[in-house]
């Protein structure tokens, strides 16, 4: 523990009385700096806490639900409840074990609930190990290509891009011709905003699956955001002719259509707005919106 000074205070002609109240006020203030470190802070999002002992905030009668948060390959970010503790007046964790026999698991959504981390010094307290003996059937394949790449695709889908990177990257190492890697490190890449890179590796998961939509899609995506507007519009052309999977079409013109309108390139809005405008007017929450980038160009 830091040392910590009180300037002005220390008297040697101090009586013995003051002296005493010195001391006692050392001794509070070190004393609220040990409950100070470990107070909980509820501020983690649920797919922020993977492998984590977690807290939620307290019920009505001052209760913390806890338990540990991980990853089930099949249902996803899970929850496994232990029980409810209270804090008492000096900052004990005082727990009260669930009252059912064997694990209880909740399947949690993604969402703006917070959690606070369990610090390592109420480990004791809460009579937890600091990993569950359990969790271990749950790593057995945690190096393989395939792992990687499904929590990759996982935190993906949670935007937790940075991190889904971390395990793409990883998946990359071991075998970056896994099925559908590539588009998926493209997808880390285009959420973080680095697009060249989204070029680079989807033109190379291009020359394997020319016409795959999904690939397609995060391709002209990146080349609109790097400003590379005509070959979006080339890529475009060639996925409305050869590519039977119409899923993005609307999407796809509407990307391009939308660059142009940040841009005010009013001519190029005008001739793609007409030259996609089938594709575009078939979308119905698309619709309305390249509407309104055209009525307000016109003004």
């Amino acid at each position: 523990m830091k040392s910590i000074y009180l300037n002005g205070l220390y008297n040697f002609k101090q009586s013995n009385l003051s002296m005493k109240k010195i001391f006692t006020l050392l001794v509070l203030v070190c004393v609220s700096q040990v409950f100070a470190q470990d107070k909980i802070q509820f501020d983690k999002k649920f797919v922020q806490s993977e492998d984590k002992w977690v807290a939620f905030s307290a019920d009505s009668t001052g209760s913390h639900p806890y338990g540990f948060i991980y990853i089930d390959s099949q249902a996803g970010l899970t929850f496994d409840y232990e029980g409810t503790f209270k804090i008492d007046p000096t900052g004990k964790f005082i727990p009260k074990r669930r009252e059912i026999d064997g694990q209880m698991k909740y399947r949690l959504q993604p969402n703006n609930v917070l959690v606070a981390f369990i610090p390592d010094s109420k480990f004791s307290e809460l009579n937890i190990p600091k990993v569950p003996e359990w969790l271990k059937s749950y790593k057995t394949d945690e190096g393989s290509v395939d792992r990687l790449y499904r929590w990759g695709f996982m935190y993906n889908g949670w935007n937790e891009c940075e991190k889904a990177l971390e395990y793409l990257e990883k998946a990359q190492e071991i075998d970056p011709e896994y099925k559908g890697l590539r588009v998926e490190l493209a997808y880390s890449y285009n959420c973080l905003k680095q697009y060249q890179k989204a070029v680079d590796i989807l033109k190379i998961a291009l020359k394997k699956e020319p016409l795959d939509a999904y690939i397609n899609k995060e391709l002209i995506y990146a080349e609109t955001k790097n400003g590379n507007l005509k070959e979006a519009e080339d890529i475009c052309r060639k996925v409305f002719k050869e590519v039977s999977d119409k899923t993005y079409n609307a999407e796809n013109a509407y990307n391009i259509l939308q660059a142009y309108y940040i841009k005010k390139d009013i001519k190029n809005f005008n001739n793609w707005f007409s030259e996609a405008n089938s594709y575009l007017m078939s979308n119905q929450q698309i619709k309305p919106l390249a509407e309104q980038m055209n009525a307000e160009l016109k003004q």
